[in-house]
């Protein structure tokens, strides 16, 4: 018999076996995934958030602010454009931005287990990302109330992911979903 012959009876859902693992959405035994990703909650969701706030608090100390004293730039200013203020700014953006179009994930989700994932395409487009990290990021860090839409949201979106066509899950659900070899 050929290995390598595709057989979708191995793809059909496997049947739970307790009325736990269907609740779950999950079977131990057979290490899948019964009903699809399992979406990361508010709570997976801020830890990985303050984590990530660590990291860029972390390099803003380390890249920034010591060019900014070899410059003799002020690194303390109360004006909205000033030059540590852009700077942070970019390095806060930028984290996001690259991190999440290159791996799908921040420092913070992957400690978590957590990623970012297109709901409607195959993968993030820059479109995608742009809109999600950027003025999502925005429109969130600036309304902060609208962080919370992701405890009720079905699929635990938040307002930026709701309107960029993503979703945040556990990255166990994208190694179960996969097809195995």
């Amino acid at each position: 018999m050929n290995e390598s012959r595709h057989d979708p009876e191995l793809e059909k859902p496997i049947a739970a076996e307790t009325k736990k693992e269907a609740d779950d959405g999950y079977h131990e035994g057979a290490k899948s995934f019964l009903y699809g990703p399992h979406y990361a909650g508010f709570w997976m969701r801020f830890w990985a958030y303050l984590l990530d706030l660590i990291v860029i608090g972390s390099l803003k100390r380390i890249l920034i602010l010591p060019v900014f004293r070899w410059l003799d730039l002020p690194v303390f200013a109360h004006e909205l454009f000033a030059p540590i203020h852009v700077a942070s700014a970019v390095l806060f953006y930028g984290y996001f931005l690259l991190f999440t179009k290159f791996t799908g994930q921040t420092v913070g989700k992957m400690v978590f287990g957590l990623k970012v994932v297109p709901l409607t395409e195959e993968r993030l487009t820059w479109t995608v990302v742009l809109f999600r990290e950027l003025i999502g990021r925005f429109i969130v860090t600036t309304i902060v109330i609208l962080y919370l839409m992701v405890a009720f949201m079905p699929k635990k979106q938040g307002l930026h992911d709701y309107f960029a066509d993503t979703a945040v899950i556990h990255e166990k659900t994208v190694e179960a979903l996969k097809p195995a070899s």
